[in-house]
This record gives structure tokens, C-alpha cells and sequence, in this order.
């Protein structure tokens, strides 16, 4: 948050041929001011010294109450787990001030008539952005680090002399600096779209709820995962770290792609244009080129629209297969561990089991096996599809993949027991063979419709790529994954489990 500007002789002249060195050197101009100008603000520096120094010794006295408490009922081991669980929250409260000094970075100078000057300097768009983004951090980061030393030194060396594993606290630490990262990084992101401060303050809720959801998360991995005493860390919390820092990386790509100086001084209002969008989405949607060109019928729409939206997909489509084929091997990998084996009979009776089953091929359950299917699919590759334009694609790679961990499970049981795998494989690929390239399909669409953001089109907007992109998803969703799922279904239902049972039938192989 800073009211004075550097004369024009501080800055380097821009250059076509910028180095990373040089970017970053140039950024840290900015980073020098703000971070000053910050520490001159009563307003920030008073909070930022009564989280160092008293809320630890408020949350260390909470810890010594509550361990002192559950020792009296014999869960002594509650009260060992809330400490590092308290260690992070000394160390996230600080970084709740990111969020002000951030939302405050590009629309609060705005506000302040402060931000024309800082614009006109012939630093580039990138180094701008890395700099304002890298002095929103600073502050936060150094009072909560300070935070934490002086509570973690309080255990230490008070009453409750604990004594925690190393890589612990490194994890603790690491959590505290990408939660800061991705708070700071959402943050500038939405200074630099919107027009006010009270509009910035208002979006500010999409950060801090899912951080806040995070949390939780974390506190409940702390308190129940087993490797909590383990010298190499919790293992969740090491996928965790390195989750978020991926969303770092994607909100910095966002960020600095649709950071642009011309449209933030020219933007005096945000409107919202619904029916020019919804027009735009169904123009794409009906599009069989890249100029927008309306399908003639459905014939052409099925022939050119669909080829050239399964063609946009790009890497998102190469992408979602080596995820899937990763996921099948890391379930098979998984059940080859002695301590994952279920306990199966290497010998089994395939005929009886033929009989059992063959007592469920009814046309009613057949019927209703048919809709639970392709609810269950549907409603998996929807809030794929919902949450990944949240996450930048990434829930799409999460959920779908699971049962192809699954299946590669089984298979690997199958074969350790020494049981033929046909008729695993015919009951996968009678309907698998249309079933899983439909998911797979819906799987990138979902994934290119989320990181479409990261990265737009040559010549195109952020928001104009999203468009895009949404017409793209509602044309393969209906022209290929609602039907491809419902014959998947069908086959599932009527065909599969006869063919399962005649492989049974005949020994299983």
C-alpha cells in the first residue's frame, strides 16, 4: 500500500531481451517501496507486531489448559496433537493481513490517485506484477515466521518442554509460506480485476472460505494420521504442499496474463453483459470453425464442430490419458505390496459363482442398474466438470482417475491369487471400450475448460477463451458424453453381466 512513487531515472529502461535476472532485479524496485512504504503504516505495522509477539503466549497458554485438561480424562495424546495443529494457526493469522495489503495493491492506489504515476514507469507488465505481489508477501510472511519462532521457543523451553519431530515444523513452515503464496497471489489477482476496493473486499470471500476449508483439512490430518510421530513428516501434508504450490504457479499465470496497465486505468465500472455472454457461449457452441461459423444442421455440427472442439482440446486430451493410464499403474503397484493383498483363494469354484450371479439378470434390476450407472457417471463427470473451472482444471485430474486406481487394484489381486483375469477384463471392456474413451473425452474438456484460464489463445482475452472453451465443453457433453454414457450404461446393464457370467461359466477363462 504505497502513496509515493520513484522518480523515472530508478527504473531501467524495458527491454525485449529481459533476463530473469534482470525481471526479477526490476520487480524488487517495487517490491523495496511498497515493502517500506508498508512499514511506515501504523495501520499495518500494529497488527503485525501484536500477532508476533502476544497471540503466541495467548496460544501457548491455550495449549498448556487444554493438554492439562485432557490429562485429567487420560487423552494425553490430544493434547499433544493440538500443538503443531496451534503452531500453524500463530503462524496463518498474520498472513491474514496479506489479504488487506494485497486487495489494497493495484484498486486501492486506484482509489488513491497513486496508481497513474507507478504505470507510467517503463518497468514491463510482468516485473510490475511480481513486484507488487512480492511486497503484499513480505510483510505477512516475516511477522508470521516471527509468530511461530517465538511460540514454537515457548514450547520448548516452557512447562510443556516439547519436543517435536524436525521435519514437522519444516512442514508446518512450508504450509504457512504457500498459504501465503495463494492467498497473496488470489488476492492481486482480483485487485487487478476489479474496480473498487469494497468489490475487491466483497470477492476476497472466494479466498479466504476454501483456505479457511483447508484448514480444517490439515488440523483433522494432524490430529488422526497415523504417520503423525513418523521423522520423514505427515505424508498428507507433503501432498498438500505440493498441491498448493501448483496453484501458486497457476494464479501467478493467470494473474500476470490478464494483468494488462491500459485496461486497469480505463476500467471505471464492472458490468456484467449476461445476455451478450449467453449469446457468445451459444455461438460457440454452434460453431464449426475457429471464425464461429453456425452449424448448417445437425449433420455438419456432428462432422466439422465436433472434430474441431475434440481438436481445441490440445494437450488437455494427451494429458488426461497419461493421467489414466498412471492411475491404472499405481493401482496395480499398490496391490502388489504384501500389506495391501486381500485375502483371496487362489482356488475358487467359477461355475457357482456363475449360478449366484446369474440370479440377478432380471429385466427390473437390469433396468434400474441402467439409471444408477449413468446417474453415477453423469453425476462424477458434472462436478468434475463444476468444480474444475474453481481449480484450474485440477479436480478433474483427482476424481475421475479413482476407479481406474481401483480397477488396476483388482486386477493385480486377481492375478497374485492366481485367478484368470477374464473375466475381470470382460466385465470391464464389454462396456469399457465406450465407456472410458466417453470419460477420458469429458475428463480433458473438463481440464481445458478450468486452465483455459492460465493461458489464452494468441489474440484472445481471458474471457473470450473462457467462452470458448464453455461452448467447446456444452458441444461434447452433448453431442458425445450424454449419449456415449447412456449406450455405455445400456451395455453395462444387459450385455455385461451375461457376458461375466458365461466367462464364469466356462471356468473364468
Amino acid at each position: 500500500m504505497a502513496t509515493t512513487t520513484a522518480p523515472l531515472e530508478a527504473y531501467p529502461l524495458e527491454d525485449s531481451h529481459h533476463t530473469l535476472r534482470e525481471t526479477l532485479s526490476n520487480a524488487l524496485i517495487i517490491t523495496r517501496r511498497e515493502v517500506r512504504d508498508s512499514f511506515r503504516d501504523w495501520r499495518i505495522l500494529t497488527p503485525i507486531v501484536v500477532l508476533t509477539f502476544l497471540f503466541p503466549f495467548l496460544a501457548q497458554f491455550v495449549a498448556g489448559q487444554f493438554a492439562g485438561f485432557v490429562a485429567q480424562y487420560g487423552a494425553e495424546i490430544i493434547g499433544e496433537r493440538t500443538i503443531p495443529f496451534l503452531l500453524m494457526i500463530v503462524g496463518f493469522f498474520p498472513i491474514s493481513i496479506s489479504l488487506v495489503i494485497a486487495l489494497e495493491t493495484f484498486v486501492g492506489e486506484k482509489e488513491r490517485r497513486s496508481l497513474e504515476p507507478l504505470l507510467s514507469t517503463p518497468l514491463t507488465n510482468t516485473e510490475l506484477y511480481i513486484g507488487k505481489t512480492l511486497a503484499a508477501m513480505i510483510p505477512p510472511l516475516v511477522s508470521s515466521y516471527g509468530g511461530m519462532l517465538v511460540y514454537l521457543s515457548s514450547l520448548v523451553f516452557g512447562n510443556l518442554a516439547w519436543r517435536p519431530q524436525p521435519l514437522l515444523i519444516i512442514q508446518i513452515m512450508l504450509l504457512t509460506t504457500v498459504q501465503a503464496l495463494v492467498m497473496v497471489t488470489g488476492a492481486v489477482v482480483v485487485s487487478s480485476q476489479t474496480t473498487s476496493t469494497r468489490a475487491a473486499n466483497l470477492l476476497a470471500s472466494f479466498i479466504i472460505i476454501p483456505m479457511a476449508l483447508l484448514i480444517q483439512g490439515e488440523s483433522a490430518i494432524m490430529f488422526i494420521a497415523p504417520d503423525a510421530e513418523s521423522p520423514s513428516g505427515i505424508g498428507s501434508l507433503w501432498l498438500i504442499i505440493i498441491g498448493m504450490c501448483v496453484v501458486v504457479i497457476l494464479l501467478l499465470r493467470v494473474g500476470n496474463s490478464i494483468f494488462n496497465r491500459e485496461e486497469l486505468l480505463g476500467r471505471t465500472i464492472d458490468s456484467l453483459n449476461l445476455r451478450g455472454t449467453l449469446s457468445s457461449i451459444w455461438r460457440w457452441t454452434r460453431a464449426v470453425d475457429a471464425a464461429g461459423t453456425p452449424a448448417r444442421n445437425l449433420a455438419d455440427w456432428y462432422r466439422r464442430g465436433l472434430r474441431m472442439s475434440i481438436r481445441n482440446l490440445g494437450p488437455a486430451l494427451w494429458i488426461t490419458v497419461g493421467w489414466f493410464i498412471l492411475a491404472f499403474m499405481a493401482g496395480f503397484l499398490i496391490g502388489q505390496m504384501p500389506q495391501w493383498r486381500l485375502p483371496l483363494l487362489q482356488e475358487s469354484n467359477m461355475a457357482d459363482s456363475a449360478q449366484f450371479f446369474s440370479r440377478y439378470l432380471t429385466l427390473p434390476m437390469q433396468g434400474i442398474a441402467l439409471v444408477l450407472i449413468f446417474w453415477q457417471n453423469a453425476r462424477i463427470l458434472l462436478g468434475a466438470a463444476l468444480l474444475s473451472m474453481f481449480t484450474f482444471g485440477t479436480v478433474a485430474l483427482v476424481i475421475t482417475p479413482a476407479v481406474y486406481v481401483i480397477l488396476g487394484y483388482a486386477v493385480s489381486q486377481v492375478m497374485i491369487a492366481g485367478i484368470s483375469p477374464m473375466f475381470l477384463i470382460a466385465g470391464v471392456m464389454t462396456h469399457g471400450i465406450i465407456e472410458i474413451p466417453v470419460i477420458v473425452l469429458a475428463t480433458a474438456t473438463a481440464l481445458r475448460l478450468g486452465a483455459v484460464v492460465t493461458r489464452p489463445p494468441q489474440g484472445m482475452t481471458v474471457g473470450q477463451a473462457w467462452v470458448m472453451a464453455f461452448g467447446d465443453t456444452i458441444k461434447i457433453t452433448w453431442g458425445i458424453v450424454v449419449p456415449g454414457l447412456l449406450l455405455a450404461a445400456f451395455i453395462e446393464s444387459f450385455i455385461t453381466p451375461r457376458v461375466v457370467a458365461a466367462v464364469l461359466a466356462g471356468g473364468g477363462g
